[in-house]
């Protein structure tokens, strides 16, 4: 069986995915004051990234742990009801692209997934 990877459509897709989830994380008032000071440009590559190796795409990611890269977050106050609406703001965005629903839900699967260690518990 393809990998989530290969059936969301690999590079091209994460990419175009990535872009439009941060232009909808940047305009919902729930998350956006998170990235005030982050250079968003380094961040969409993290991400991209990311979710390559995560949805079992070429393994590429060099960034922080969950847990590590998500403290200062925590600090400032990150809790469930924000990443509620992260992935929230993913699914919408993989579904604006077309994804299969089963796929949009393995998507949230794998996001929950590391939800207490992006919430530091």
């Amino acid at each position: 069986m393809a990998s989530l990877y290969e059936r969301l459509g690999g590079e091209a897709a994460v990419d175009a995915a990535v872009d439009i989830f941060y232009r909808k994380v940047l305009s919902d008032d729930r998350v956006n004051g998170f990235f005030d000071d982050v250079d968003m440009e380094a961040q969409a590559a993290k991400q991209k990234s990311f979710l390559t190796m995560v949805f079992g795409g070429p393994n590429n990611y060099t960034g922080m742990d969950m847990r590590e890269g998500h403290k200062h977050l925590v600090e400032r106050g990150l809790d469930d009801s924000h990443v509620d609406a992260i992935v929230e703001l993913l699914g919408a965005t993989l579904k604006e692209l077309g994804v299969a629903d089963s796929d949009i839900a393995e998507v949230a699967g794998i996001a929950n997934s590391v939800r207490d260690d992006v919430l530091n518990r």
